[in-house]
């Protein structure tokens, strides 16, 4: 059925949380890429199939047949404890539930309403019914993740229900297109996708093209960092609030046509999309003749083959073009011209997914959360050495302390902190004197690191920085598109040097041709990738520096990670003589008489740890 006004979308808000009200239980399973992979789809259809035969439920339980729904959302955060359920209205929060789990859940929570109190959230002695309880989840401030978790991922009727498109309703109805350019701008909005650019003041250059008649809205959703899965997540769990703003956007500037760049990487982001737009297309909220005007918007969505590079706008619009995806010399710019040399907006996804808020609620309600030069709330997906990996939003200005331990949980295994790295491979490295620092896009760049797209690194004592530095080096080398000399060169000369000092062969005069290479690249690369680049390198270069000079005069990783420069020893005191580790080890550098301790030649010893994996007594251990 089309909604052809705004009296009928209300009927249609109205319609579907009856609908939702009908249910007097609701059992919400995480469909999250995270929980699918660890078997919450399996966890889904056993819980359909418990609950599909209700009328014929045993009556040793209550006698009361309860209206069940059964649905999937989208990540609903804690993805270190998945498979993740949420019981409604009961709001219980289960983790790690398993298949084994579904019936008790069943008899148990469904038809008793008693919690099964062994799949709650458990610190110590503590136990957290309810995601409100649990301070991974209490202590965040969601805006663009507000209903990821909370309903059907899948379903239109239940986004409306949520107040969904009542904000595209309003700028349409209640607003001109300057005046929503206007609220944006005034709003504080900027780009989260890394720069942090104003997003009204894009829009302005986009719309002021008054005699250009073709515009563009285009969403970049090609997430490459390592460990980032901020945008897969809100394009899985709440497709709908992401289309919401792209229309807005497109009503705002006079465009036409949008276009959503996903990596093919992200299946399930692909998948839910396509279902969200012929949905929405159906219902008349996108498409011809938008709410019964004369607003018209069609959505399409391109797969990238998953180019990090891709990631920079002029060669994300090239590859939507057809072209090899390749950035270009600005100006032009993408605002003046970008897709098919139209004047284009280019936000990435979690920027779009705050638009439908602040048209809603107004610039001056979203301008008291975060910060002053930064507002508004940010999305981080926090891995490595934590307790509790994740996906989290909070206010702009939040210190590295408060994400790490009040929301993470602190250093897993009660280790301690060394460093995060902000800003994925081309960003940079914060440490512990950095804690206390609000983190926004201005106050990141002091440290020669940049806030990215998000993704949250977290390090332990066990981490070798040099490491770190050459890890995300390879990456940038790999991925770099060749198209400058100072970014194709420049990237694989630095890489050649920390390559040598991981394997013991570096010299001193390496440091000062790294910063001068450094520099170099992040001055003369051709787009803001090639310029960032550089920055995991300075970043531990101006904070590490020690572990450098270790590794090239010490020949010593203290971290004990890099593997030429660990040597391993055999413990006599816990040696058994069993002789595993010879019968192991793949060059025979280990010999000695059964039921006495063995030797290890590391002459002859190619670090491969084979001999440490295989002891069954510890009496193997590595040496910096």
């Amino acid at each position: 059925m089309i909604i052809e006004n705004r009296e009928a979308l209300k009927r249609e808000q109205e319609a579907a949380q009856k609908q939702i009200d009908s249910y007097e239980c609701r059992i919400l399973i995480c469909a999250g890429t995270g929980c699918v992979a660890t078997g919450s789809q399996k966890i889904y259809e056993k819980m359909q199939e418990l609950c599909k035969d209700m009328p014929g439920v045993s009556v040793e339980f209550d006698g009361h047949v309860p209206h069940i729904g059964v649905v999937k959302t989208g990540c609903q955060g804690i993805c270190e404890l998945g498979p993740l359920m949420r019981i409604e209205p009961l709001h219980y929060q289960y983790v790690k539930v398993q298949m084994d789990d579904c019936e008790e859940i069943f008899k148990r929570t469904v038809l008793n309403k008693e919690p099964v109190e062994r799949l709650f959230y458990k610190k110590g002695e503590d136990s957290f019914p309810t995601p409100d309880d649990i301070p991974f989840i209490a202590k965040q401030t969601r805006i663009t993740l507000e209903n990821c978790g909370r309903f059907d991922a899948e379903s239109l009727d239940e986004y409306i229900a949520s107040g969904g498109y009542n904000a595209l309703s309003k700028a349409i109805f209640d607003m001109s297109p300057r005046d929503v350019i206007e609220e944006v701008d005034k709003s504080g909005l900027r780009g989260r996708g890394g720069g942090g650019f104003p997003t009204g003041k894009k829009w302005k250059q986009v719309a002021a093209h008054t005699d250009v008649k073709e515009h563009y809205v285009v969403c970049n959703g090609d997430e490459g960092d390592p460990g980032a899965f901020m945008d897969g997540s809100v394009m899985e769990g709440d497709p709908y609030r992401l289309i919401e703003g792209m229309t807005i956007a497109a009503y705002a500037v006079n465009a036409q046509d949008g276009y959503i760049y996903v990596r093919a990487e992200y299946p399930l982001s692909v998948e839910r999309l396509t279902h969200a737009i012929a949905q929405a297309e159906e219902k008349g909220l996108l498409g011809d003749n938008i709410l019964g005007t004369d607003f018209c918007f069609h959505m399409h969505i391109n797969r990238g083959a998953g180019a990090f590079v891709c990631g920079e706008g002029s060669a994300l619009t090239a590859s939507i073009e057809g072209d090899r995806g390749m950035p270009r010399v600005k100006p032009p710019r993408t605002v003046d011209q970008g897709l098919w040399a139209k004047p284009t907006v280019l936000n990435n996804v979690e920027t779009f997914a705050n638009v439908p808020g602040i048209v809603m609620k107004g610039a001056d309600w979203f301008r008291t959360i975060g910060t002053e030069g930064s507002p508004g709330t940010k999305t981080f997906s926090i891995t490595g050495s934590i307790e509790n990996t994740g996906l989290i939003e909070v206010p702009m200005g939040t210190t590295l302390r408060e994400m790490i331990y009040d929301i993470g949980g602190g250093i897993k295994g009660g280790g301690e902190f060394k460093a995060v790295q902000i800003g994925g491979p081309s960003g940079g490295c914060l440490t512990a004197e950095h804690l206390d620092v609000g983190l926004d896009f201005d106050s990141v760049k002091k440290y020669d690191a940049i806030m990215g797209s998000g993704g949250l690194v977290v390090m332990d004592e066990n981490t070798c920085m040099v490491e770190v530095a050459r890890f995300f080096m390879s990456f940038t080398q790999r991925e770099s598109c060749g198209k400058c000399v100072p970014c194709r060169e420049g990237t694989k000369r630095m890489l050649e040097i920390l390559e040598r000092i991981v394997d013991g062969k570096g010299v001193i005069e390496d440091l000062d041709t790294l910063e001068e290479l450094a520099a170099m690249v992040k001055n003369m690369a051709l787009c803001g990738l090639g310029k960032s680049a550089p920055l995991p390198v300075i970043s531990t270069l101006k904070t590490f520096r020690n572990e450098y000079e270790e590794h090239i005069l010490d020949h010593k990783c203290a971290a004990k990670c890099c593997t030429a420069m660990r040597r391993f020893v055999i413990n006599p005191e816990f040696c058994k003589g069993c002789g595993k580790c010879a019968k192991n080890c793949p060059v025979g550098a280990i010999t000695g008489v059964r039921k006495q301790a063995y030797n290890i030649d590391n002459e002859l010893c190619i670090k491969c740890g084979a001999c440490k994996d295989n002891c069954a007594f510890d009496a193997i251990y590595v040496e910096a």
